[in-house]
């Protein structure tokens, strides 16, 4: 079997003609996603626009430089996402657009306009069947189906439940509405521990009140969807998933879910990966934590299982940094991912990916 192309642009530069920008621009190129793109093709811009107070987010002008690359190819992009399952400020179209607007998205800045995919409240969405282990069918934000071509910019770091988010969570969780991110998660069901304090943050952030509180502790009750809310909102950590027999499930979901977000678009798919400002949490967090390796570059690839295998291998190939949320591994060569959360094997994201077709672990890394 041909090993993907992915290619890589290092963030060390000596002169303005080698800005990450100018490099940004060069991987375009490279990775062929000019040749895609016609004259009027509608092209979804996939990206994540970050929540309010996170600063982890990829740069507005970032996505500056493919907007202007899709225009110069006749292309009339868009930048988009889908809403939220958990409350936040991205929970609704309203509240997304001003997010992402406060974030530093309008449209003098990326030169594109916004288009919220699922709809104000997250209703807009079509059924794309797939025929796999855990779906027959999976629901896909309306806009981001119904655009005929897409580049999907996704920021590189860890996530708690499926090890780290690149390409392949971008799709999977990016381009579905929030019952779709619902049906990722329903295995998914988190437990409290004994070091509950009973301070009731779960219980205001749960968004379908599914958490009551039981003498001095917390208790989640038969409602709950798996979203995942009160894991990241307990601040002493006491509420976790129940790692050995729900997440490999979630994340066979999660895959599968991505590979309806593309089944549609015939190939016209391009992937950027942002190895900078490598954080152990996702995007959709209030607040960034410490990088846990130094800046990495940029990779772009038509392969989404490529570019998170070789984004993978990258960021393990670095000396970690102690001053992180990394507790382990921070040797060379060692998993960093696994430092971070060590009951979640991340990689099955890509196996299992490769498993149904949606891409090749087997990568041929391109340095320009």
């Amino acid at each position: 079997m041909m090993k993907s192309k992915v290619y890589f642009a290092g963030v060390y530069s000596k002169t303005g003609q080698e800005s990450l920008l100018v490099k940004l621009q060069k991987l375009f190129d490279r990775a062929g996603f000019g040749d895609m793109i016609s004259q009027n093709d509608i092209v979804a811009v996939k990206i994540h626009f970050g929540e309010k107070g996170n600063t982890a987010y990829i740069r507005p002008t970032y996505a500056r430089q493919i907007v202007d690359k899709i225009k110069e190819k006749g292309g009339k992009p868009f930048l988009t996402d889908s809403n939220t399952l958990y409350n936040g400020s991205r929970a609704n179209g309203v509240d997304h657009y001003e997010t992402a607007i406060y974030n530093g998205f309008a449209y003098a800045v990326v030169n594109a306009p916004i288009i919220i995919a699922d709809g104000i409240l997250s209703k807009n969405s079509v059924d794309v069947e797939i025929n796999k282990k855990h779906f027959d069918r999976v629901k896909v934000s309306k806009e981001i189906e119904s655009a005929s071509k897409m580049i999907v910019m996704s920021h590189f770091k860890g996530h708690e439940n499926a090890g780290f988010g690149g390409a392949i969570k971008n799709l999977a969780m990016g381009c579905a509405p929030a019952a779709g991110k619902q049906q990722q998660h329903s295995v998914v069901r988190p437990k409290v521990s004994r070091k509950c304090v009973g301070c009731e943050n779960c219980l205001k952030y749960c968004p379908v009140a599914a958490i009551t509180k039981e003498g001095e502790h917390a208790l989640i009750g038969e409602t709950c969807i798996g979203c995942g809310e009160c894991i990241s909102i307990c601040p002493i950590r006491a509420i976790y998933p129940q790692w050995d027999t729900e997440i490999p499930v979630f994340i066979e979901r999660m895959t599968e879910y991505a590979y309806g977000a593309v089944k549609n678009k015939n190939g016209n798919v391009g992937y950027i990966n942002v190895l900078m400002d490598i954080t152990p949490l996702c995007d959709c967090y209030g607040f960034s934590g410490a990088h846990i390796v130094p800046d990495i570059g940029i990779l772009a690839s038509k392969d989404p299982v490529a570019i998170d295998a070789a984004s993978y291998d990258l960021v393990n190939e670095q000396t970690g940094n102690v001053n992180s949320s990394l507790k382990c591994n921070h040797g060379k060569g060692e998993d960093k991912f696994r430092g971070l959360y060590g009951n979640i094997d991340g990689t099955r994201q890509l196996s299992y990916g490769e498993e149904i077709g949606l891409g090749s672990r087997e990568y041929e890394l391109i340095k320009i």
